[in-house]
């Protein structure tokens, strides 16, 4: 009876075996010709180009995360050439291979929405009084026939009114006008990308003003820049209960903001890229500033530190500090001089009070809108709807980036 049981029980579990063998083969036969069959769409030539880029190491010049530049005038954004600008210029660090698709995906809709019809509306014609900057003839005892309005200033001085003498950042200030800071076809904003997160850095000194630290960068051809370090880590969230200007300001904003800008069509934020910098060699070892330099330590582990010298957030509790001497920061390219470039501010309507107890009249009064329109210089034109576009825009960069 027993060996029955036994015989009986072993012819059971050579049948589940070769059951389960017979089901195994099945599914890898399954899966193989799944395997073999095109499920998703090729990848274009730029894909598998992006793919290689994004898996490389940063170069010193990148900070960590990708941005796309501008383009020239053929083709904004879709064109091979400035996406590989973009990528080389600012630089990209290593990712995983479904966000470097995911980035590829990213360009190549950007390239289709600047190719949209509303980006390439036609522009009126610009008078003369419409720009920033000018060029004038010069009297017949100069050499040149011509000559910068503002000549007498330095970095003005040393090129004629030939555009091919002109260095990357002189030709984008001869493009701002009273609409826009460039055009949205301007081929010079690649150049002014690559300068920015490239070229060698001559200068650093503290700009005076505001509530926290900058620096102004200077380049060998006379260029400038606006330096924001980093001051915190990108997933870092600002309590909600602080009081206006008590958060840091986030350097990443600054290049944020500048592509943001392009994808509203508004074009009115200046050029910012990421950097890394050396804060012994680039700002230490090279500063005239005085009252910056004093303010240079070590940190207890190693790290090079500064605080410089400001309203609020100056001073070693906030100190900015390299790992051990490269620092993540933006720079933004900086608009013409006043002296160069007369042009008035204006304060925004709907500012804050800035006062714990004081509401501002916008909150306090119901017919404030119907009052600003018939206030100069906001009756006229359209300055108040381009005041709006700015709302827009800061509406969207404090609720979808910060």
């Amino acid at each position: 009876m027993m060996w029955r049981m036994c015989r009986r029980s072993r012819t059971i579990c050579l049948s589940l075996a070769l059951i389960s063998i017979f089901l195994h083969l099945l599914l890898a036969l399954v899966s193989l010709s799944l395997y073999r069959q095109p499920c998703d769409p090729p990848l274009t030539p730029w894909t598998h180009i992006l793919k290689r880029l994004v898996n490389k190491s940063g170069s010193s010049t990148g900070i960590g995360g990708p941005t796309i530049s501008p383009t020239s005038t053929e083709n904004p954004v879709g064109t091979p050439r400035n996406k590989l600008l973009s990528a080389k210029s600012e630089g990209i660090a290593p990712v995983k291979a479904p966000l470097a698709e995911q980035l590829a995906a990213g360009l190549l809709k950007l390239g289709a929405l600047f190719d949209h019809p509303l980006y390439n509306v036609p522009t009126t014609a610009m008078h003369e009084d419409d720009w920033l900057l000018r060029v004038k003839p010069k009297r017949k005892s100069e050499r040149s026939s011509q000559m910068w309005v503002s000549a007498s200033q330095e970095g003005y001085n040393h090129w004629n009114s030939s555009s091919n003498s002109h260095p990357t950042w002189l030709r984008f200030h001869l493009g701002i006008s009273r609409w826009q800071l460039y055009l949205h076809q301007d081929p010079n904003i690649d150049s002014v990308v690559e300068q920015l997160a490239t070229h060698h850095i001559v200068s650093a000194v503290q700009k005076t003003g505001g509530t926290q630290l900058k620096l102004v960068m200077s380049f060998p051809n006379y260029g400038r820049a606006m330096f924001k370090p980093m001051k915190q880590q990108r997933d870092d969230e600002t309590d909600y209960n602080l009081y206006y200007f008590s958060d840091f300001e986030r350097h990443n904003a600054e290049i944020a903001a500048f592509h943001l800008d392009r994808i509203l069509g508004y074009r009115r934020v200046p050029p910012a890229v990421g950097r890394q910098v050396d804060v012994v060699k680039e700002i230490k070892n090279i500063t005239t500033d005085l009252k910056l330099a004093r303010t240079f330590f070590n940190s207890p582990v190693g790290n090079v530190c500064f605080y410089g010298r400001c309203s609020y957030y100056c001073s070693t509790e906030h100190a900015i500090c390299g790992r051990p001497r490269n620092l993540e920061a933006s720079l933004a390219l900086m608009l013409p001089d006043l002296s160069l470039a007369t042009r008035r501010s204006w304060r925004s309507p709907w500012r804050r009070s800035y006062s714990r107890s004081k509401l501002a009249k916008w909150e306090t009064e119901p017919d404030y809108c119907s009052t600003i329109k018939k206030t100069a210089p906001y009756d006229k034109g359209t300055r108040l709807v381009d005041f709006m576009d700015l709302v827009i825009l800061d509406f969207l960069m404090s609720k979808f980036i910060f």
